[in-house]
């Protein structure tokens, strides 16, 4: 894979000033901007060429093409304001087709996504799992809820054979936030009252999850929430086991082995591990938040693995879908799930465990299994924090703070929260999606499939450092 050092000649870039971490209540159309001279080139394809008729890039901020309906119109007339203005401002486009690592606008215009919030491990569409899904929807889409289904059964074993060891009982949903409801709940139904979380852990914004997702922006508008719930400093054990102390034999502590939309904050080694251990003196039950970090994302299928811990309860999501559809589950001991296990009843959902998603979640692990996904993803990532940190060291200490990761999730962090919604307007009018980090204004965040090539990477690489100049030449400027 090769670098292209970022060169020192200037990139003519446009765009709103404005980062993109924190949208305003009542947002406002942005002012019209000038389009980027018609003579800076695009960034080279590492596919065939698109016919000449295919659209060039069009500038973040400007106006949606004309002569096809206008779904920022469709947004704000139906959706909501505040998503309709952030279209129009990152171009206007509607994403109407995707493959691998690829996505296509209505404009013709393709986009490489190295975005997706952590959901694309296996790329887009993966064909296995697309073919699985298919058959499914030709025999039996959705199920009765009246008698056993087989898929889900399939499912279920083929995940917890690669869960840690103990963790068998899976219970499926339909999105991450609903696992952390049937975690809560869970804890509830064994007594346990009190919830332990972590400052910038995020856990997802359904009411009980939202109790544990610690930022209030998302919390004060929804108040009150959960009672008993306690933040306590991330990768700070000392201060876990005070809060342990105060509620001693009823809480239930719940954390990710790396904080995602906190800004990729990877603790130290060995921090799981003590967290595991203090719940056990303190009777705590462990809930390890894996919707994000799990299914091969950190180079393990857990990221447990690398400490050997074994939680009461793991959360799993976003990769298990295969990039086709929606499924997450909430996987348990035998000792944590029997609240749910003798009683079927206690925590249901109409949509929850369905032949389709299920037929989802069984093809994507035995396609991980098949194509060694988590070993890819452990090779890949090193080499792309690697190759990100060459492409950032000019700007180390001035724009850019920090890059770390972790495996296939890597968060460049910014002196000033401004950069991340700059850089990402940039790299969008360059083709390239990536994601903000929603706990964590300053850090933009890279969550890369584990199926991009070399050739998509290196136009990934070209394409940041690009963007990266026309970033500080705006802001230095």
């Amino acid at each position: 894979m090769t670098v292209s050092p970022p060169s020192t000649a200037s990139t003519a870039s446009t765009g709103p000033s404005a980062g993109l971490a924190a949208p305003p209540s009542e947002p406002s159309a942005p002012s019209s901007e000038p389009s980027a001279p018609s003579s800076e080139p695009s960034a080279p394809s590492c596919e065939p060429s698109a016919p000449p008729s295919e659209p060039s890039a069009p500038r973040a901020g400007t106006a949606a093409p004309t002569g096809r309906p206008d779904i920022v119109d469709l947004y704000l007339k139906h959706i909501g304001s505040g998503r309709a203005v952030m279209g129009r401002v990152m171009g206007g486009m509607a994403e109407v087709r995707s493959e691998g690592v690829w996505i296509h606008a209505d404009d013709g215009r393709r986009f490489l996504d190295f975005g997706g919030y952590g959901v694309f491990i296996m790329g887009h569409r993966h064909p296995a799992v697309v073919e699985a899904v298919h058959r499914q929807i030709d025999t039996h889409p959705l199920a009765s809820r009246v008698l056993l289904e087989p898929v889900a059964a399939r499912a279920a074993q083929a995940l917890a054979a690669h869960t840690p060891p103990g963790l068998d009982y899976v219970h499926f949903v339909n999105s991450g936030a609903e696992a952390t409801e049937a975690a809560l709940k869970l804890a509830r139904a064994h007594g346990l009252t009190s919830v332990i979380t972590t400052r910038s852990g995020f856990h997802g914004k359904t009411l009980g999850a939202l109790s544990v997702t610690a930022n209030t922006t998302y919390q004060t508008p929804f108040q009150p929430l959960l009672p008993d719930v306690t933040q306590v400093a991330y990768d700070d054990p000392a201060d876990l086991e005070q809060a342990l102390a105060a509620h001693r034999d009823r809480a239930c502590v719940i954390v990710e082995p790396v904080q995602g939309e906190g800004g990729v904050r990877i603790p130290r080694p060995g921090y799981l591990g003590q967290v595991r251990a203090l719940c056990r003196t303190y009777g705590a039950l462990l809930v390890v938040d894996e919707i994000q970090t799990g299914m091969g994302r950190l180079g393990t299928w857990w990221g447990v693995d690398a400490e050997d811990v074994r939680p009461d309860v793991l959360l799993v999501g976003k990769g298990l879908s295969g990039g086709v559809v929606p499924v997450a589950a909430m996987v348990a001991t035998a000792e944590a799930y029997a609240p749910f296990s003798r009683d079927p009843y206690l925590h249901t959902s109409t949509f929850g465990a369905s032949p389709i998603a299920c037929a989802a979640a069984l093809a994507t692990v035995r396609a991980m299994e098949e194509e060694d996904t988590v070993a890819r993803a452990a090779a890949l990532g090193p080499r792309i924090l690697t190759a990100v940190r060459d492409v950032c060291a000019p700007y180390q200490g001035g724009l850019v703070r920090e890059v770390r990761g972790r495996g296939l999730l890597i968060g460049i962090e910014f002196a000033e929260e401004q950069a991340v919604g700059e850089l990402m307007l940039e790299l969008i009018s360059r083709g390239v999606l990536v994601n903000n980090s929603l706990n964590s204004t300053r850090v933009l965040r890279l969550t890369p499939p584990a199926v991009v090539e070399d050739s998509a990477l290196d136009l990934f690489l070209t394409t940041l450092g690009a963007a990266l100049r026309g970033t500080a030449d705006r802001m230095t400027g």
